[in-house]
């Protein structure tokens, strides 16, 4: 075995010099029995490049859990042949990734412009932005929270019947780069917002009585990546200090028990934590906003994916919130609602009980700001696409998503504290 890691270790060098095509690489699932399972797969992980999509750090792998993982073309073979000598159970989720790249762009709405039912790259989103609010004027504006390491302006757009002294819920998406159904979403609610007004009697009520602060993308510059260098990056693209590694986790750069545990010091890692909470411009700026706005600030929602999870503090410790009660009870009924429309099925809890323990979160430092309602959406689906759910899903993940949220919002209009 161990000469089989040390042929994947110089595999991996080469590897890393090449392009960045997908062809011939493949996405893992083993789902390790033991501890000396567990063993195997830190082996590997510390061999070579081995890219965690669930969970997102080989050391949150434990027995029992589900692991995918994506392989270089080159060393797919070997990781196989070592999976088998090693007596590991896997299934091939993504035979050749490339194609599964490819397959994304399956939508039929393939019109020049923005759409809703495909994935539009930043520049289209950002153009979006302003239509949006210039064409609504009574109901969307449009600002600019802040730029991005890259210098690119991050925008917010504010959502609601203009009124005195409303609440609001702030909703974002984009997190992390790689998951393009997030952005997708946030755009769609907007456009759902801006329908239903007006037309169904919940989206009317909330949008008079609330506003919605909705950033469509928080990582700018790693979505920009993604597009152009490699469908599969995550984190934002800061340079590091005496590294050749780029990028922080910003999922990973809040001060909600920062770097503690699920996160990594070192940036060249996926959940590389940053060099302090906040070092990356986006999570200071997103933050500096509800630090500005939190007295009216009253639910934090945020898009990932995949997995079809709907968490709620806390990620950095297992304790539980002492909102529990009343959040587990919200998740509960959201996850139904969702599950109204295409029996799409959501697993709900706090996050470190439910997944794994994962520190410097957003959804964990907004309900330490005092923002009592603050979950985090992990989207479809459960691994048979992973990171590159096809366009055709976009409609309907969004639908459903909505329906929940819009459980959520008015849940929170009638509690307001």
């Amino acid at each position: 075995m161990w000469a089989l890691l040390v042929l994947l270790g110089a595999a991996s060098i080469s590897a890393h010099l090449q392009d960045r095509s997908f062809d011939g690489q493949k996405v893992f699932r083993v789902v390790p029995q033991n501890d000396e399972q567990v063993q195997i797969l830190n082996s590997l992980a510390n061999i070579m490049q081995v890219d965690f999509w669930q969970p997102d750090s080989v050391t949150l792998v434990k027995p029992k859990m589900q692991v995918d993982f994506r392989v270089e073309a080159v060393k797919t073979s070997m990781v196989e042949d070592l999976l088998k000598e090693s007596g590991v159970e896997y299934q091939v989720l993504i035979d050749n990734l490339q194609a599964a790249v490819d397959a994304q762009f399956d939508s039929t709405a393939r019109a020049a412009g923005h759409s809703y039912e495909k994935y539009n790259n930043w520049d289209t989103i950002a153009a979006w932005t302003a239509d949006i609010a210039a064409q609504n004027p009574d109901l969307v504006s449009r600002s600019v929270i802040g730029e991005t390491y890259e210098g690119r302006p991050m925008y917010l757009l504010k959502v609601g019947k203009s009124g005195p002294n409303k609440k609001a819920i702030f909703l974002d998406c984009g997190f992390h780069a790689r998951e393009w159904i997030s952005p997708a979403f946030c755009q769609w609610f907007v456009k759902e917002a801006i329908e239903y007004y007006g037309k169904e009697l919940i989206m009317t009520t909330i949008l008079d009585n609330l506003d919605f602060y909705v950033l469509p993308v928080v990582n700018i510059d790693g979505y920009v990546y993604t597009w152009t260098n490699n469908r599969m990056w995550r984190k934002t693209r800061s340079k590091n200090a005496d590294s050749l590694c780029y990028g922080t986790d910003p999922n990973r750069n809040f001060n909600a028990g920062w770097c503690t545990v699920g996160a990594s010091k070192n940036p060249c890692s996926d959940t590389y934590c940053g060099s302090a909470p906040e070092s990356e411009k986006e999570t200071k700026a997103l933050a500096d906003f509800i630090r500005e706005h939190l007295s009216t600030i009253k639910a934090y929602l945020t898009i990932h994916s995949y997995s079809q999870l709907l968490l709620f503090p806390y990620s950095y410790t297992y304790a539980l919130p002492p909102d529990y009660q009343e959040l587990n009870s919200i998740a509960s009924v959201a996850t139904e609602k969702l599950a109204a429309w295409y029996n799409t099925k959501f697993t709900y809890g706090p996050g470190a009980e439910t997944i794994y323990p994962a520190a410097g979160g957003s959804d964990d430092w907004a309900y330490d700001q005092g923002i009592k309602y603050s979950f985090t959406f992990e989207l479809r689906d459960t691994g048979r696409y992973g990171f590159l759910l096809p366009e055709s899903q976009i409609k309907p993940t969004c639908q459903e998503t909505s329906f929940a949220i819009k459980y959520i919002a008015y849940y929170v209009l009638e509690h307001l504290y």
